[in-house]
């Protein structure tokens, strides 16, 4: 039996494996990976890496093996994903793995935003398979806005399409420490897991929260979602991934991921990391020899 993490060498996927080094041996884990370049550091610490891509069925046949307990973390090819999910739920039942932990959406079923569509297929596809599975319903993370700040801190404004809306984010880092206690635990099999922050907070708090720390005045501006995609195409983004972006931000304006039931919390063991430590630790990457960009 085997941990076994796919998309290891995904932002998630690595912090995954770091907490799986802290419970476990190197030889108990097992990294899939579409590119084994990507995880020679893990290699080189002992971890197992097997080649597999959800778009190419061959690869995982012989990925999983009988009584594994295995991460599945969910593709990100919008439209793509029900199909290669069905793959992977397809090899995890062939070789009769222990556990298949799928990172999910908070909220699940009642969740209205069109990214959570396919999660819920792909929720409906494993619970008819029969493979023994838990569901982790993760919200959304810090790091969706403190990825943004150096644009933020250049236009003195956090832009989106969320009203007052809340939103109960975590830091990718306290989602992965609950994975590997899943993986690594007992009494998982079966269960679903509302996964959020401690604490919700609008839109205008995390602007706030920004100036207070920065000393600059930092704005939020709330946009239509079609002037929002706009912007976003503009930036660069995909249209397809600009439009997700927006929808699921009129999903935070009706209070879709605002839940703090606090099974994260309670899954980790102690309070989730607050969103104003966040900020710090981002501000602190962008800081240069002649402090923060202008």
């Amino acid at each position: 039996m085997s941990f076994v993490v796919t998309g290891a060498t995904g932002a998630l996927g690595r912090l995954v494996i770091e907490e799986l080094l802290r419970r476990t041996t190197p030889g108990e884990i097992v990294a899939l990976a579409r590119d084994r370049t990507k995880a020679a550091g893990l290699a080189a610490r002992g971890v197992e890496i097997k080649t597999a891509d959800y778009s190419r069925p061959e690869t995982l046949q012989g990925a999983f093996a009988a009584g594994d307990r295995v991460l599945f973390i969910s593709g990100n090819e919008a439209g793509q994903r029900l199909t290669q999910h069905r793959t992977v739920i397809d090899a995890a039942r062939e070789a009769g793995v222990g556990l298949l932990a799928y990172t999910s959406v908070l909220g699940g079923p009642t969740a209205t935003f069109s990214i959570a569509e396919e999660h819920l297929a792909t929720e409906q596809a494993l619970l008819a398979s029969g493979v023994p599975y838990c569901l982790l319903r993760n919200g959304w993370y810090h790091e969706n806005y403190t990825g943004a700040l150096a644009g933020t801190l250049r236009t003195g404004a956090v832009v989106g399409s969320a009203d007052g809306g809340r939103v109960a984010t975590a830091a990718r880092r306290d989602y992965a420490e609950a994975a590997a206690v899943v993986l690594t635990g007992s009494g998982h099999e079966n269960t679903v897991y509302e996964l959020s922050g401690d604490t919700s907070w609008t839109m205008a708090e995390y602007a706030a929260e920004v100036s207070r720390q920065t000393g600059r005045r930092i704005v939020y501006r709330d946009l239509p979602p079609e002037q929002y995609v706009a912007l976003l195409v503009e930036a660069g983004v995909a249209a397809l991934g600009a439009q997700l972006v927006a929808d699921a931000d009129t999903g935070i304006a009706r209070g879709e991921l605002s839940a703090t039931p606090g099974e994260l919390s309670r899954l980790i063991g102690r309070p989730t990391t607050p969103v104003a430590e966040a900020i710090a630790e981002a501000l602190k990457g962008l800081e240069g020899p002649h402090g923060l960009p202008s």
